[in-house]
């Protein structure tokens, strides 16, 4: 039977202890680096589904539809992502952080690049729209298993105490993908007529991604496996079946993970994807424009969300994380006031406040799902969480997002609905737990100083984290 010791590593002679600040500083850079160029493929994806799917793949004489369809290729990716949750989840468990981190990369970048090479349905007819399809699963499949553990690559190699701004590494991923795949397509966008962007041009975006993997690549084939999943696996002390477990011993923790990030998912797909649709169908405005709005706001996010992680180590997290969450409730019924006049500031202010509420949110998001999980099940968890959550934020939402201003013709229906995504996050903390002074769980762990009173010994098999209001 396995079991637990109280201390896996003397203090002093940890993986932690070895692999000191150079390490930390390496685990982090390779944390934010491949998850911003899984979210560059992510991205290019999502503007592209906004901006050219519609015509390339959709053909239809009504541009609503084109649009509703192309968004219906964008849910895939949402939809796939539990399935790369539970597979890549419990490996990650299992074999370790660093080998499911590599074939992650891989899935997606392949998927990626090879969209670049699809043929249009003009071309090869109704065989185009399924075949971007499979593509898209695949990209989910890999998105669903890079996150829990590029949040954990980056966070089990820093102090458990500094776990807010640590694990906001792997949250700055999105931003930075979003910000360079926008970029270059509005780069693209700039160079080219509309003619050459909309046959070819596009899909030198999705051809780069074949550069920028063998860049992640090379980064993470270097780095060394976590000090923690070290401990775990020197002391037999991993898990049989983790997705099993996280189910029967730690359901709220669940819960309370899946729940929390609705709002930011729903905030997000509002303010980096429909808000494209948005701004050029219903105010009239040019697709360099509304794409700059989204660039200038997902530049402040690189710095804003590890900022607001490091604020959450200082501050209760969860506090941080509801307030900006009741604000992200009730920003957008202010921003369709603002932006009605069809003008770019406001645009713009609209969309980087918008983003600014969503880095509050999100800097805290990686550790607070963390701390729910106890350290042997902490990738399948947060995997699990991050995927199913997806399925109920941001895969359904610029659906909705489109189908609700083609049903009423009117924004108050989106402002209402983020509304509500703000609500079920609120909820979601509240069942949630703070990290405790039995944080030091991890401390022991990787042979860190434990904090006064705390509880030294690391979870067993059959404990579940205390939750504490």
């Amino acid at each position: 039977m396995q079991h637990t010791p109280e201390n896996t590593e003397a203090p002093g002679t940890s993986p932690a202890a070895t692999a000191g600040r150079s390490g930390i500083r390496r685990a982090f850079f390779a944390s934010l680096t491949g998850t911003a160029l899984e979210w560059y493929d992510f991205a290019v994806y999502s503007a592209a589904a906004a901006l050219v799917f519609g015509d390339q793949f959709f053909p239809s004489e009504d541009p609503f539809t084109g649009t509703l369809l192309a968004f219906s290729t964008y849910a895939v990716g949402y939809v796939s992502r539990p399935l790369g949750g539970l597979v890549f989840g419990r490996l990650g468990d299992v074999i370790g952080r660093k080998k499911v981190l590599i074939a992650t990369l891989v899935l997606i970048g392949v998927a990626t690049f090879a969209i670049g090479l699809l043929p249009s349905y003009g071309t090869i007819g109704v065989t185009a729209p399924i075949v971007l399809v499979l593509l898209r699963f695949a990209q989910g499949v890999g998105v669903g298993g890079e996150w829990g553990g590029a949040v954990l690559l980056s966070s089990e190699f820093g102090d458990p105490r500094k776990r807010g701004f640590y694990a906001s590494a792997a949250q700055v991923g999105p931003p930075a993908g979003n910000l360079l795949a926008n970029g270059v397509l509005a780069g693209l966008g700039a160079l080219l007529t509309e003619d050459q962007f909309m046959s070819w041009g596009w899909r030198a975006a999705f051809l780069l991604s074949g550069a920028l993997v063998g860049f992640g690549l090379w980064i993470r084939v270097k780095l060394e496996e976590t000090p923690v999943f070290k401990a775990m696996e020197a002391a037999q002390n991993r898990p049989e079946a983790p997705v099993r477990e996280v189910f029967r011993r730690q359901p709220r923790a669940l819960a309370a993970a899946i729940l929390c990030r609705v709002a930011p998912d729903v905030l997000y797909a509002m303010f980096t994807v429909f808000v494209l649709t948005y701004a050029t169908t219903e105010l009239d405005m040019s697709r360099g424009s509304a794409l700059a709005a989204v660039l200038v706001g997902s530049v402040l996010q690189v710095g804003l969300i590890p900022l607001a992680g490091a604020l959450s180590d200082r501050v209760n997290r969860r506090l941080l994380y509801g307030s900006a969450a009741a604000a992200a409730g009730v920003w957008p019924f202010v921003f369709f006031l603002i932006t009605d006049g069809g003008s770019w500031l406001p645009l713009a202010l609209g969309v980087v406040v918008a983003l600014a509420l969503h880095s509050l949110m999100y800097g805290p998001q990686a550790a607070f799902i963390a701390e729910q999980f106890s350290p042997r099940l902490r990738y399948t968890g947060s995997s699990l969480a991050y995927t199913l959550a997806g399925l109920i934020g941001g895969a359904v939402a610029p659906l909705m997002f489109t189908a609700l201003l083609g049903s009423f013709n009117s924004w108050l229906p989106l402002a209402l609905y983020i509304a509500v995504a703000a609500a079920v996050t609120i909820v979601g903390l509240s069942l949630g737990r703070d990290a405790d002074r039995a944080e030091a769980e991890d401390a022991s762990l990787v042979g860190l100083p434990a904090e006064p009173g705390s509880d030294k010994s690391v979870l067993s098999a059959d404990e579940s984290p205390r939750f504490v209001k």
